[in-house]
């Protein structure tokens, strides 16, 4: 691996010291279009580690990704120390069920799950295991007990939540330090912000770190989107997305534009004005911009070069209000729910 010199900062209070920029693993299996041969992506993951891009992420529900993965692992295994892996369980079916997206976040479960993931991964541990989503049903203390049996047995370091509430991340840290909180994060998407939510505030006061997942608005904020035809590929679920709908995308193309024009007087693209802002929300704030593409993840981390003043923050800010439509989490069914506090279960915990 070459002398790295991309940013690296402690994730969480307690957590490793890990590059401030991943690369998110879920749409080179999928989901933005047909997966690539796995020689491809096997050579990405080549390239990836050629430049010092340590911080992988994926999940057991990304199709065939971890299986991918494993194969590179197996073909370098002198590299797995190098190399930090995050991995989640909790979401049961796959992008393309119409039927629905079932979770389950119970203890049994989550075993079960890493240790199907281990065998896929060809591991004895992975670094960082998230439960992706909560089912509102089980007890968050329960889960993250059984994740703590996982930690002691070895198969995990570290304890991270994915779309939870600021309820439930309190609840969890009391059991176990929780490491990050992986949520959607954006200048298209401000949510965890929200006095409503709280989870930003939340996560700090606790000292827990953030990892933004689609930090390019699934793409509409690298400017490559600008017409139906460009997210209505084979295997493309994008063109469900409300940002990219007919009603909503000439309203957002704009504001893209305008981010544009921004990022072209700093001597950026939009993708790494994009990326350089969210960096810019603080040094707890990680990203995991997905790409199948080493041209477009040097592109990425190139943005870490860039610094935004407080008057390029305001504007896009400001921008960020004029966004047309929610974000696709919202209509998801139970997902959408992930950032309120559930019920509490009545048990001992409550």
């Amino acid at each position: 691996m070459a002398a790295s010199n991309i940013p690296l900062r402690q994730l969480g209070k307690n957590g490793p010291i890990l590059p401030r920029l991943g690369v998110g693993l879920m749409g080179a299996s999928g989901v933005y279009g047909l997966p690539a041969s796995d020689a491809a992506r096997l050579a990405f993951l080549d390239g990836a580690y050629s430049i010092g891009e340590t911080f992988w992420d994926t999940a057991d529900e990304y199709n065939d990704s971890e299986d991918v993965i494993g194969k590179w692992f197996a073909a370098n295994p002198e590299k797995r120390e190098d190399i930090f892996l995050a991995t989640k369980f909790g979401i049961i079916s796959d992008f393309h069920n119409p039927a629905g997206v079932p979770v389950n976040s119970s203890p049994e479960y989550c075993k079960q799950a890493l240790d199907k993931s281990l065998k896929r991964l060809g591991l004895p541990f992975v670094d960082l295991y998230y439960v992706h989503r909560l089912d509102g049903k089980t007890p968050i203390e329960k889960t993250i007990e059984a994740m703590v049996e996982l930690k002691d047995a070895g198969k995990i370091k570290y304890i991270g939540l994915s779309e939870c509430s600021a309820d439930s991340l309190r609840r969890a840290h009391a059991v176990h330090p929780i490491t990050c909180v992986q949520v959607e994060y954006s200048a298209f998407c401000l949510a965890i912000e929200s006095p409503e939510f709280n989870l930003l505030k939340t996560a700090r006061e606790l000292g827990v770190a953030i990892v933004a997942y689609s930090p390019l608005g699934n793409g509409i904020l690298t400017g490559s989107l600008r017409k139906s035809e460009d997210f209505s590929k084979p295997g493309d679920l994008r063109h469900h997305m409300p940002w990219l709908k007919d009603e909503n995308l000439q309203t957002n193309l704009g504001i893209v534009d305008k981010l544009t024009e921004l990022a072209a007087s700093k001597g950026a693209t939009t993708p790494q004005l994009a990326l350089a802002w969210l960096m810019a929300q603080g040094d707890d704030i990680f990203a995991i911009p997905g790409t199948k593409s080493l041209d477009r993840l040097k592109e990425d981390l190139a943005s870490l070069d860039f610094s935004i003043s407080p008057k390029e923050d305001e504007t896009i800010r400001k921008l960020s209000g004029q966004v047309a439509g929610e974000r696709v989490q919202n209509m998801t069914g139970e997902l959408g729910l992930d950032l309120y506090d559930y019920p509490k279960e009545h048990d001992n915990y409550i």
